[in-house]
Formats: C-alpha cells, structure tokens, sequence
C-alpha cells in the first residue's frame, strides 16, 4: 500500500490540535490539515503569537511555530480538506447526552454521525477513516454503515485509534507513548492494508514494540476501560482519604506504602478533591449505560459507584470548609485558587472547583478566584452552566482576580483546588497576615507543606489527614518534651 501523503483532522480541540501537530512535526513528508466549523477556534490556531493559540500545553506552541504552514495547516475549509485528504482523523467531542434516550450517561454522538454524513456527501476518493474520539464500543459498525449507503462507490476503511493523553503532558505522552493503539478489520485485506498504513506513520517516531493492533471492537473499549480504571484508582484513595481523617492515619504515609507494592503501583494515588476534565466522568457513565444496555446491572452498579464517591469528595470538601469556619460562611470572602481541573492546562471541564464554588455560593460566600492560565469569562461560563442562578447572580457573588495575592486580600479562607506549582512558591507569610483571623487553609491538592503553613499560623485541611493547628503543633510539642 502507498504511503500516506494527505492527512485531515475534524475538530480542532484538545486532541485533533496536539496530535497532528505531533503528526507533522514527525512527518514531513504528510500535509496535515486540520478542520472545524468554529471559525474563531481557527483564528486562534492561526495567531501569529503561537503563545495565543486556544490550548494552552507545555511544548505546544514550540512544534506549532516550526510545522504551521509548512505542512500543518489549520482551516474552516472542511470539504475541501476531506476531498484531499487519504486519511481522515474524527476528533469532535462526544459529550454526555442531556436529553432523550441515555439521557446523562449514553455518549451523545450527533457529532461524530454528521462528520461520517459530510465525509460521504463529498469523499470522491476512497479514505482510510480514523476514530481518535473517545467512543462507544461498536461505533465504528455505525460508521461503516452511514459511509457504505452512499452508492457513489467510494470505499472506506474504519480504523480506532483512541488517544491516551494526559492534559498537561500531552506533547510528552505524544512523543513517547506507553503504547499507540489501532483497532481495525484484521480479517480482510484491505482492512490490514489500512492498520499498516496508520502503523507506518506512528513508526516515523513509535518503537514498532509499541504499536499494538487489535480488531476495532477492543480497541474502542479498550480506552473506555483505561479510563474507567484510571478513575477508579482515584476515588479508591478518595476514599480511604476520608477514613485517615477519622483514624488519625495519614492518606500520603498510606498511599506511599500502597504504591511500593509492585501489583499495585504508585501511580493515581493522590489523594486530592476529586477528579475532573472531559474523559473520566464521561467515559465511565458510557461504560455504565453500555453494561446496562446488555442488561449487565452489577457491572454497571460497580463502575457508577466511582462517579458516587468522586461527587462525595467535592461536596465533603466543601462542606468542610463550611463547618470549620464555625457553620456558616454567609458574607465571608473564600478564596479558591486554581480553577482547572488540574495544572499545566487551560481546561475546566467538570473541574472540582466549579462544584465548590457553587456550593459555597449556595451558602452565601463571597467567592475569589484566581488560576494563572483561565480565562475569566470560561470562570463565569462554567458557572452559569450548572443554571443554578442567574449569571448577574453568579457575577455578584464570585469575583475573578489577575492577581494571587489581591484575590487572598481579607480572605477568610483559601482553597487551593489546582495544583499549579506557582502555589508553592508563594509568599505565604504575606498572605497569612492579609487575611482575616483565624486563617483557614485548605489544600485540595496536598500541595503545600503542612508544618510550613502550621509553624506561619495557619489553621491548616489537608485531604486525607487530621485537622491541624497551630496551637495544636505547640501543644502536642510541650507533652512530647
């Protein structure tokens, strides 16, 4: 088979930008031309700052100032871009479905049907069709169905090749993957041929014992189940984090212990206020409505209990912050900093720090916020998404800073609820003595240094640890002496 030489990406987002751009910057030889309807989204790939381009991603914005209009292109010129193309990657968002049937579980995938209706209306040459969303196992038959009723005589093959990305170490998991997955039809010839093709291109920069090709039915669920486990790590120290703060064990001393044990490892153990981004919840809610489908009700029940535990942990921190400030937090300024789901990332979807704020909201806190990489009107858009109040409403009661330290001015309490490694630098002695007496303190992320904050005054919450003092630490101090 050939090898490819035109390559285009539907959907230019968090996955479909990084990926080729990685893609061109391997591949010289293969035009990559990346597509949506988004116009603005565009302009913004095309800022001649590459500093301003729409994601923010450590090592981003190096690869795209060398491969940009040389051979990576960014375009709202979709047909064109799929007539040229001999491979096409989907990657549009496969968001939780909010109405009818599935209704807050199924993956909802009009996106991914109208790309499969727009690459048959206008394909007049045969194209080797690449799933790169997170999608349902089985997907691909519907694919190949809507592409094969076409009666032009184009001939498409239907490969999955999920992404295993981690947001804030995308470019680096891109460059050096655990493992590159391709799913595709292995029992005809064109199908293998197809598998090859895409295999080809990854060994430009893979390690061919890297690479893995299985059929496309366990590819699809492969990712999903990655996902699955990989959250189900998290709200298992989650949980074991609310038992040390009744025990009196320490949820860091115990995780480091788990992790030396090679069955398990040490890795997704920290324990934290819960998970967020696009891919966990997502993905183990479609998990559960597809156990549920084939009637599969204890499986089902087992992977819902994850996203269970990951709500309880936002809204018990939360409420934490309620009754350590003596029950009521009505009229008193919290400061959160940090409102990405986690750091080095621009993203917020179902971020942590949306479910507090709106909580604390409730409860009639003056919310402050700070975090070095969102913008604030994605801040205000986040909130007003949960249509809890009117968005005049959520402009009066929550407030954005430029500046950490003017957002803890007169804090009564600071939530730290990404951990942004800015944090750990800060001035906290200045921060301390801005604030209202007593202090509160609590991190979200275990990121600070416990007594380093204790020994400046703080009333100090960690996750997964006992309340501590200051008073405390002098107390305890004097009966050990």
């Amino acid at each position: 088979m050939k090898k490819i030489k035109s390559i285009c990406c539907i959907g230019a987002g968090y996955v479909g930008g990084p990926t080729m751009a990685v893609i061109a910057q391997k591949c010289p030889e293969i035009t990559v031309t990346v597509v949506d309807i988004n116009d603005k989204r565009i302009a913004a790939w095309n800022e001649k700052n590459v500093e301003n381009i729409p994601i923010y991603e450590p090592g981003l914005p190096e690869i795209i100032k060398e491969v940009r209009n040389r051979n990576l292109f960014f375009s709202t010129s979709v047909n064109e871009a799929i007539q040229r193309a001999e491979m096409i990657f989907i990657s549009v968002n496969t968001p939780t479905k909010t109405y009818g049937l599935g209704k807050g579980m199924a993956a909802d995938l009009k996106w991914i049907e109208l790309c499969a209706r727009q690459i048959a209306s206008v394909a007049n040459t045969d194209k080797i069709i690449v799933e790169k969303s997170t999608l349902p196992v089985r997907t691909a038959a519907t694919l190949k169905s809507i592409l094969t009723t076409t009666g032009n005589g184009v001939k498409f093959q239907i490969l999955s090749n999920p992404e295993f990305l981690a947001e804030g170490t995308a470019i680096r998991d891109l460059l050096c993957p655990d493992r590159v997955l391709i799913g595709g039809d292995q029992e005809d010839r064109e199908g293998r041929e197809a598998i090859q093709a895409l295999v080809d291109i990854y060994r430009e920069w893979v390690p061919e014992t890297r690479i893995l090709t299985t059929n496309v039915w366990s590819s699809e669920l492969s990712k999903l189940t990655a996902n699955a486990f990989l959250a189900q790590r998290v709200s298992s120290i989650n949980a074991i984090s609310e038992l040390c703060e009744k025990t009196g064990a320490n949820v860091g001393e115990v995780a480091n212990a788990l992790g030396m044990d090679s069955r398990i490892g040490s890795k997704f153990l920290n324990s934290s206020v819960g998970f967020g981004g696009s891919c966990f919840q997502k993905d183990i809610l479609n998990l559960v409505y597809i156990a549920k489908s084939y009637g599969l009700h204890e499986v089902a029940h087992y992977w819902e209990q994850v996203i269970v535990m990951n709500d309880h942990q936002k809204r018990r921190f939360a409420a934490n912050i309620t009754r350590s400030l003596y029950n009521t937090v009505a009229g008193k300024k919290i400061t959160l900093l940090g409102w990405a789901f986690k750091k080095d990332t621009n993203d917020t979807r179902e971020s942590a720090a949306i479910s507090v704020a709106d909580y604390l909201i409730n409860e009639q806190a003056d919310i402050a916020v700070y975090d070095p990489r969102v913008e604030t009107e994605k801040i205000y858009s986040d909130l007003d998404s949960l249509e809890t109040r009117t968005d005049l409403e959520n402009r009066t009661k929550l407030k954005v800073f430029s500046d950490p330290y003017e957002a803890c001015k007169d804090a009564h309490a600071i939530a730290i609820l990404t951990e942004w490694d800015e944090f750990k630098s800060y001035d906290w002695a200045r921060i301390y003595n801005c604030m209202i007496k007593p202090a509160f303190l609590f991190d979200g992320r275990n990121l600070l240094d416990t007594q380093k904050m204790l020994n400046l005054g703080f009333v100090f919450r960690s996750i997964g640890a006992e309340p501590r003092s200051a008073k405390v630490v002098k107390i305890r101090t004097a009966k050990v002496g």
